[in-house]
């Protein structure tokens, strides 16, 4: 997934800020996984509509429980978008736990590696919700390894 860096994402040190580089991953994320207004654009992971739906399930939240960041290069002002890849490595009961690897357009310096926990909730209740089928189809083709972080 393409994002890009705004000028003002750097920090005093000139790099991206650990706090913007949450917000990095969670642009990437709302780009994969809600569905896009035109439908010749939309990524077979968007199972989300505008208005936080999912079939006949909603309106929910998606919410982050755990988020893990290794940073391993200084992220500098880019005016490529930086290449955020993404892929689940666990697909629970109302939970998925989302892998990412963000590198420069050319990917040839990986920057950090990250792990989001995310659970579906629904509004009206504020429990958590089983996966639906359209979710865990879609997301299933996209299974993979675990990150095996090295600095702990």
């Amino acid at each position: 997934m393409p994002v890009h860096l705004r000028w003002g994402d750097q920090d005093a040190f000139g790099h991206v800020n650990n706090a913007t580089f949450a917000q990095l991953l969670e642009e990437a994320r709302v780009r994969a996984f809600w569905e896009h207004e035109d439908l010749e654009r939309r990524r077979d992971t968007a199972v989300f509509t505008p208005q936080l739906m999912v079939g006949d399930l909603g309106p929910f939240f998606t919410l982050i429980v755990r988020n893990e960041f290794e940073y391993l290069a200084p992220i500098p002002y880019l005016q490529e978008p930086l290449d955020v890849q993404m892929w689940f490595s666990k697909l629970g009961g109302s939970s998925a736990q989302l892998m990412y690897e963000v590198r420069d357009a050319a990917a040839e310096v990986l920057f950090a590696r990250a792990a989001s926990t995310l659970v579906l909730v629904l509004q009206k209740t504020g429990r958590p919700v089983r996966l639906p089928d359209p979710v865990r189809e879609a997301w299933s083709r996209y299974l993979g390894e675990p990150i095996a972080f090295t600095r702990r």
